[in-house]
């Protein structure tokens, strides 16, 4: 009986580690670091409409809520898709073959669209913009612009300071939780930009930061191979880039909503 028990709780364990460690998105202090860039560098006008739509809540505090609802597969599974685009590290997006269920880029027009609609209802421009502040951050994770072979990167083995991982599962959180920074902390260190250099990194539109960020996905698939031990030096050498992309995704986001909202 003894020996039941201890398999048992030996299983809930290894289950508990399995899912604690099966992230495949930016984690959520990244998102929520986006979200708050976001938020202050809307217009006034941007910010009330969208207070009002929300209900109060902020733009960090949504940026989970793709993630979260993946739980609920049968009601959500269409938007599963949506994270992600693949690509190979020299293609181009209008050449690829394109996911026939949708794709990170089509999620992210189809947020802007429906945002956009006057005839749009109340509920559906509150998830909808919920939606697009969560995939503007997937937008600016390189992995999520990665290769359909070893999906994004997932199955791309290493060494996480001595514990075993996965280059996705590095770029999405282990970077950022191994600085041990609030996404308050990350918002508010976020590098201090002119009017007229923020106005350059948000010049373009969608696939324009998309084809930003791909140049980046192939610079991190050229960074390691599979079985590297990463530590402190990768930190050392990649998280600056991690806190330049949560930026980019802030103030792109801060675009397309005072775009729609003002």
């Amino acid at each position: 009986m003894k020996t039941k028990v201890l398999l048992l709780f030996c299983a809930f364990l290894i289950s508990a580690s399995t899912i604690a460690n099966n992230e495949d998105f930016w984690g959520p202090t990244g998102h929520r670091a986006t979200g708050k860039i976001a938020e202050n560098n809307l217009t006034k006008k941007a910010k009330r409409q969208i207070d009002k739509l929300l209900q109060g809540e902020s733009l960090a505090f949504v940026s989970t809520y793709a993630d979260e609802i993946k739980s609920d597969r049968k009601k959500f599974g269409k938007f599963y898709t949506w994270h992600y685009v693949n690509m190979p590290l020299d293609g181009k997006y209008s050449e690829v073959a394109k996911n026939p269920k949708g794709d990170l880029i089509t999620g992210i027009k189809e947020c802007v669209t429906i945002l956009k609609d006057d005839k749009s209802t109340i509920e559906d421009k509150r998830f909808y913009l919920k939606m697009l502040v969560h995939l503007m951050g997937d937008l600016h994770q390189p992995m999520h612009i990665g290769q359909k072979e070893d999906k994004g990167g997932n199955s791309i083995q290493v060494k996480w300071h001595g514990k075993g991982s996965n280059l996705h599962r590095v770029w999405d959180s282990g970077l950022i939780n191994k600085w041990d920074m609030s996404y308050l902390e990350l918002a508010d260190n976020a590098k201090d930009l002119s009017k007229e250099q923020i106005k350059a990194l948000q010049n373009g539109d969608v696939i324009d930061w998309m084809k930003d960020t791909h140049k980046l996905t192939k610079k991190v698939y050229g960074s390691v191979k599979s079985g590297d031990k990463l530590s402190y030096r990768y930190s050392y050498d990649y998280f600056p880039v991690v806190r330049e992309q949560l930026q980019k995704g802030g103030l792109r986001l801060a675009k397309l909503l005072n775009e729609i909202f003002s």
